[in-house]
């Protein structure tokens, strides 16, 4: 943990063996003179193990298959809620502890796990046919409590709260991304019922994949070419190119800058990127962390005032937000740390659809211009 930022950490298992993992920043735990209750008063059962993975060869992408996901809970009421403490509700909760800072435990119903069939790594065909190979879908999901306030969201974090959810960011992406076997880790929250959220308590998620994700790896061929074309690495010049401009850029500090970038897809998108070159969130230094707490906040709630319903009030903005780090082993000169914030809503009560040409083609239409969001998430400011 940084020295910047004290931090405990405590390790435990919940009733099926997955792992749970407090993160104290407040008295009497940080310092140890307490520690936070790790017992899961539930019957013990047996964790949900990995589905499997089918490549498509006409997008070489790996679709991750997990059946068991059907299952999962979605929007229980508030007194059923799986994030709050155990003893706020009707039943024991997923979180043993009567409270907590922030907390992480592995996701009961996993896209990926560690808790495969077969062996990681090691494919069969689907039907026989070699054009479809499959994969157990090894890797692991996580599911990060920024608060154990049910009615809360990140933006209404402390400084202090959101800087321990950094550190919370960096010790899993260290810590995932050296599991054998995954190569890449993305940290991100979803926002809103509009997104698709199941669980309205405030909270992100985390998973380490087994393979470079399609997005990364589009961003890595271009940033080759790039390099191969001008000699410069592509996200520094994007970085660059949009603070020479400056009409886009909507908040900087001494370490970062937040800006809609000149070709946006998303009614609102803003990104946020650190103003030194770094791959990951682990290379971040405290200086940087510590500002990056203030800074994400200070957008969030710029966000939250983006659109003004019919009554003058503000509107809980639906995002999705998700962290851009450079895979565990491969293009890590090519990468760079940013993150991205995007939502569908348009207008109060409107939506971005992605329709036919989003959807067949792959042919993105905005109905606002960069110029536009930027403008208005100064105003807010």
């Amino acid at each position: 943990m940084s020295e910047s930022a004290p931090v405990r950490r405590t390790r435990g298992h919940l009733h099926d063996g997955r792992e749970i993992i407090y993160y104290d920043d407040s008295h009497p735990y940080v310092d140890g003179t307490a520690t936070r209750e790790l017992t899961d008063t539930r019957p013990p059962v047996s964790p949900e193990r990995a589905g499997q993975m089918r490549y498509d060869p006409l997008s070489g992408s790996w679709i991750a298959i997990a059946t068991h996901r059907m299952d999962r809970a979605y929007m229980p009421p508030a007194d059923e809620c799986p994030l709050c403490p155990t003893g706020r509700g009707t039943e024991p909760s997923e979180i043993p502890a009567d409270d907590y800072d922030v907390v992480v435990f592995e996701n009961k119903s996993p896209s990926f796990s560690t808790r495969v069939d077969g062996v990681p790594g090691v494919s069969t065909l689907v039907d026989d046919e070699p054009l479809w190979p499959t994969l157990p879908a090894f890797g692991r999901c996580e599911v990060l409590c920024f608060t154990s306030d049910h009615d809360s969201t990140f933006s209404d974090l402390t400084v202090a709260r959101a800087r321990t959810v950094v550190e919370t960011w960096v010790d899993r992406t260290v810590e995932l991304g050296a599991i054998d076997g995954v190569e890449q880790v993305f940290c991100f929250e979803n926002r809103g019922a509009e997104i698709g959220v199941t669980l309205t308590h405030p909270h992100g998620q985390i998973y380490a994949y087994p393979w470079v994700t399609p997005r990364t790896q589009r961003i890595l061929t271009l940033a080759t070419e790039h390099r191969e074309r001008t000699g410069g690495n592509l996200l520094r010049d994007v970085l660059d190119a949009e603070l020479r401009a400056g009409e886009r850029v909507v908040l900087s500090g001494r370490h970062w800058a937040a800006y809609v970038p000149a070709a946006a897809r998303w009614p609102v998108e803003v990104h946020l990127a650190p103003l030194r070159d770094v791959p990951d969130l682990p290379a971040l230094d405290g200086d940087e962390r510590d500002e990056l707490a203030e800074i994400y906040l200070d957008l969030l709630r710029r966000l939250d005032r983006f659109h003004v319903a019919p009554d003058g009030s503000g509107v809980r903005l639906p995002y999705i937000a998700g962290w851009h780090q450079a895979p565990v082993s491969t293009g890590r000169d090519l990468a760079r740390l940013h993150l991205q914030i995007t939502s569908v809503l348009r207008a109060p009560g409107k939506l971005k659809y992605l329709a036919g040409s989003e959807t067949g083609m792959g042919a993105w239409v905005n109905d606002a211009t960069p110029e536009q969001i930027a403008a208005r998430l100064r105003e807010v400011g």
